[in-house]
């Protein structure tokens, strides 16, 4: 199989190879000279950019986004095909297609903008992959931002229990029923409604873009293999390491944008973050949600813009 190849969809889409899974991805602007990654959050894709790809391609940005896999029109793979699924495997991903896509047509680095779970994905690759990243926006960033300094032999035998019972629990627990209620039951638009402050943007396609990966045979084992992997994680995938990290090292311009009435991350803990990181910039963004960048794309995209011209070295 070619490393990559056009979707039939349309000539801006495409799908790579990438271990053996099928990636779908886009770009826009192509021939433009500084790259963008966008990262979508949990249960979205790549489509769910709809309102800022177009502007920060006529902003003289070469724009990809993609679909994380198990998400999207991406390969679904579960635990047999996989193993896990977690911001580690995702960053690889990242980071893979930085070398395999973007890196024949330019050797500048990359500026990753994440939606909640893709914060987390641009984070982890501005540590382990900070050679190849510019600067991250994250609108907003998840993940518990307490871990213990020192682990004790108490501790580490009950993270050891904790990651058996997690496996077990998530290998048997019926998902492909509870996905069948999420979709027959109405609780995509119910959790659409939770996340977005505006609810007239809720719209027929946004819906169809949380709606469809859902209806596909292969979503259950895959959200099986996200459970396993995000709940039996080491601390060094989680955000307040990787902060911990960027801290100590040298630093890679950080921006937070904050929706104010964010339902699912609330804004002190973005407060918090900015607080105990006083390198990260934190902007908040006014009677929206936790999708700022579709609930408010335009002041979004302003501000996103703005932010990375005055890095001035880009």
């Amino acid at each position: 199989m070619d490393s990559f190849y056009r979707s039939e969809k349309d000539d801006e889409s495409y799908y790579w190879n990438w271990n053996g899974f099928k990636i779908f991805w886009s770009v826009k602007g192509k021939e433009n000279p500084n790259p963008i990654i966008l990262l979508h959050g949990f249960g979205a894709s790549s489509k769910h950019w709809r309102n800022n790809s177009n502007y920060f391609a006529k902003k003289g940005y070469s724009v990809y986004s993609m679909d994380l896999i198990g998400f999207g029109n991406s390969a679904q793979p579960g635990v047999k095909e996989i193993g896990k699924l977690d911001n580690g495997v995702w960053s690889n991903q990242v980071n893979d297609f930085i070398q395999q896509v973007i890196r024949p047509k330019t050797s500048k680095k990359i500026v990753l903008i994440g939606n909640s779970l893709g914060s987390l994905v641009a984070l982890t690759c501005a540590v382990y992959f900070k050679s190849e990243i510019f600067s991250v926006i994250a609108s907003p960033l998840p993940d518990p931002l307490v871990i213990k300094r020192k682990e004790s032999k108490i501790n580490s035998i009950f993270a050891k229990f904790k990651t058996i019972i997690s496996k077990v629990f998530f290998r048997f627990f019926p998902l492909e029923i509870i996905l069948l209620l999420i979709n027959k039951l109405g609780i995509i638009r119910l959790g659409l409604n939770s996340a977005y402050f505006k609810k007239e943007k809720i719209d027929t396609e946004l819906i169809n873009i949380v709606r469809k990966p859902v209806l596909r045979k292969t979503a259950a084992r895959s959200l099986r293999a996200m459970c396993i992997g995000m709940s039996t994680r080491d601390n060094k995938l989680k955000a307040s390491y990787l902060l911990e990290q960027l801290s100590n090292s040298k630093k890679v311009p950080f921006l937070l944008l904050w929706g104010e009435k964010d339902n699912f991350i609330p804004l002190f803990l973005g407060k918090k973050i900015a607080n105990s990181h006083r390198w990260v910039e934190l902007k908040i963004i006014s009677n929206s949600g936790h999708c700022v960048h579709d609930e408010d794309s335009s002041l979004f995209n302003k501000i996103s813009h703005e932010w990375i011209r005055s890095l001035k070295t880009f």
